[in-house]
């Protein structure tokens, strides 16, 4: 059975935010508490008039991308960044237990970037996009995907 217990951080990511809480109280009554909340500007920084650029092998070349994959790569640098924290402060030991909530897709491009050190730290994944959802209903949902199965 895994337990949300006292002080098992918890990041609810998707591809444009990511928020890092933790649980101040048990694992029978949830109290997540909003450590950070980090979003992309990788939407924001893309021209409107024309397609995203890359560079090419060449040098001083660059080409075009098409929009889907302008964002599909913005998504994964940001996916990136927020694997980048996790490792820098899970190293640092300023937490003993992690909990993954994402798409499959991110937490695929997660599992993909975390140290292995803080890989050993993850207690459980839950499969399911729920950045814009209030921390209620996290803390609700959390307590039923992670409850044992009866």
């Amino acid at each position: 059975m895994v337990e949300l217990a006292q002080g098992t951080w918890v990041v609810i990511a998707d591809g444009e935010k990511a928020l890092f809480m933790e649980n101040v109280t048990d694992a029978e009554d949830p109290n997540l508490v909003v450590v950070s909340v980090e979003e992309s500007d990788g939407a924001n920084a893309k021209p409107s008039d024309r397609a995203g650029r890359r560079y090419d092998t060449a040098p001083n070349q660059k080409s075009a991308m098409e929009e889907g994959k302008w964002k599909t790569h913005a998504k994964s640098l940001f996916v990136q960044d927020v694997a980048n924290l996790l490792n820098r402060k899970g190293l640092k030991g300023a937490y003993k237990r992690l909990v993954l909530v994402a798409s499959p897709h991110v937490l695929g491009l997660l599992r993909r970037r975390l140290h292995s050190e803080v890989l050993g730290k993850v207690i459980a994944e839950v499969d399911k996009t729920l950045t814009n959802h209030p921390l209620h209903k996290v803390e609700q949902v959390l307590r039923s995907r992670l409850a044992p199965a009866t």
